[in-house]
């Protein structure tokens, strides 16, 4: 643990105690990988996209194989939000210490049939991967999670802290149902999101790199940069035309960058990564992480899309919208702004860099809803480090365990916003670039389910005993 030692990752002691119980844990997880299985297809199958009403469904299932693994039912909710719903699970300790929140969430982004190899809503095993929508975003994490809580259940397991299983509905759009969650469920010790962090792979050997706990993310945040014309007919082009005006905004918000920003999480986690990086980007990281206003460095960061969002506020078009008939002059244009925060840079002060960089009067930008939520980072927890570090070296011993921060955003920002250290520990060892969440043929490599069973066993019980 190189870099991780100036932070207090001080946690490679805590496994000796730990692996003595490992072939026996090994074990059971092999036991319930058919049911996992099972439900994971059953949970793969349900359509739970924006709009189809399905995540209502999946909430029901999810809370029946809760009951049935022994939940009493007053113990399990399924709570109705818009056309989504969360769904909420206490696993009951003594009452000595407070409750351990775990996120996920049930919803999945949207899959079209004819655009994919398979069909996205029907799992698949070959070639050493799952293939599903879900497989790796998130729906696998969910199942092993609810997995894990009946297997403590069945093996009597009593933690001082209580368990609360928290899984949103719509953290793709909306986070109406986080929002709910965060609001009744924030008097908590700390909060395990199965949806952040997690290993890497080398890409050519396939060997693991390093494993992140996700501890800190970017604040999420739409603004929308509207222009007016006079309009008119087409035949008589005017100098005031909205798109062209807006095209030349466009450009000089292309064109600006955001200065470089660091804190002791990303530069631990440049620091570790640039210690397995090969090349030109490698030696940018490890400077970086030594230096962070080293230009040079910061320059060859932020040419590669995987890591410009480390050291950057990001602010990105990605939707237009302009003009209202084929052969008329426009009256109206405007595009999407998506910004990436860096945490401690308020969205007022982006709002102000996006009025002086496309610096034109005639121009209104708007924040959109819903209200950005600006996240603290968490303090790297020796408890939670310990834990995580014991899980995965039980597996993989020589990986380092390295703090990190996501470029994008998950429920564990409106639990941060309402004070509960929130960290990213997704069980799954990928290869960069491999799972194509959110996109064509969605996959994870099929070892992970069980191996993921392994270690939210592991986590859970040392850090609720």
């Amino acid at each position: 643990m190189r870099a991780a030692r100036p932070l207090g990752f001080a946690a490679a002691a805590a496994l000796a105690c730990l692996t003595g119980i490992g072939t026996a844990r090994a074990d059971n997880s092999a036991q319930d990988l058919p049911a996992t299985m099972d439900m994971l297809k059953h949970a793969i199958s349900i359509p739970t996209v924006e709009g189809k009403h399905q995540v209502p469904v999946l909430a029901a299932y999810l809370a029946g194989q809760l009951k049935a693994g022994g939940f009493a039912a007053g113990d399990v909710e399924v709570i109705p939000v818009g056309e989504t719903a969360a769904l909420v699970a206490r696993y009951r300790g003594t009452g000595q210490a407070k409750p351990i929140l775990l996120s996920g969430h049930m919803d999945v982004v949207a899959a079209k049939r004819a655009d994919w190899s398979r069909d996205p809503f029907t799992l698949v095993e070959q070639n050493g991967y799952l293939y599903g929508r879900g497989t790796a975003d998130m729906k696998t994490g969910v199942v092993v999670l609810v997995q894990t809580l009946i297997r403590l259940k069945r093996e009597g397991f009593k933690p001082r802290h209580d368990l609360i299983l928290l899984l949103s509905g719509d953290e793709e759009t909306a986070m109406a149902s986080t929002r709910e969650l965060a609001r009744r469920y924030h008097d908590a010790e700390f909060l395990l999101n199965a949806d952040a962090g997690g290993g890497t792979l080398n890409p050519d050997t396939g060997k693991p790199v390093l494993y992140e706990i996700q501890a800190a993310e970017k604040t999420y945040a739409d603004f929308r940069i509207s222009l007016n014309s006079p309009g008119g007919h087409s035949s008589e082009p005017a100098p005031d035309n909205a798109i062209y005006r807006l095209a030349r905004l466009i450009d000089r918000i292309a064109g600006h960058q955001f200065p470089p920003q660091s804190n002791p999480i990303t530069l631990a986690s440049l620091r570790a990564l640039g210690a397995h990086t090969p090349g030109p980007l490698g030696a940018a990281m490890t400077r970086f992480a030594a230096h962070p206003d080293d230009a040079a460095a910061a320059a060859t960061l932020s040419a590669d899309p995987a890591y410009v969002g480390q050291i950057r506020t990001t602010c990105v078009a990605t939707m237009l919208d302009g003009g209202h008939a084929l052969n008329a002059l426009p009256q109206s244009a405007s595009v999407n702004i998506n910004c990436r925060i860096f945490p401690g840079t308020s969205v007022q002060s982006v709002h102000d860099t996006l009025v002086k960089v496309i610096d034109d009067k005639s121009a209104t930008v708007t924040l959109l809803p819903p209200p950005p939520v600006e996240s603290p980072a968490s303090p790297l927890r020796q408890d939670v480090i310990t834990a995580v570090t014991a899980a995965v070296q039980a597996r993989f011993p020589d990986v380092e365990i390295v703090p990190g921060m996501s470029a994008g955003a998950s429920d564990s920002m409106y639990f941060c916003n309402a004070g509960v250290p929130s960290y990213g520990i997704d069980a799954a060892f990928t290869k960069p670039d491999d799972s194509f969440a959110h996109g064509l043929n969605e996959k994870l490599p099929a070892s992970e389910v069980e191996a993921g069973l392994e270690f939210w066993h592991r986590v859970l019980v040392q850090l609720a005993k």
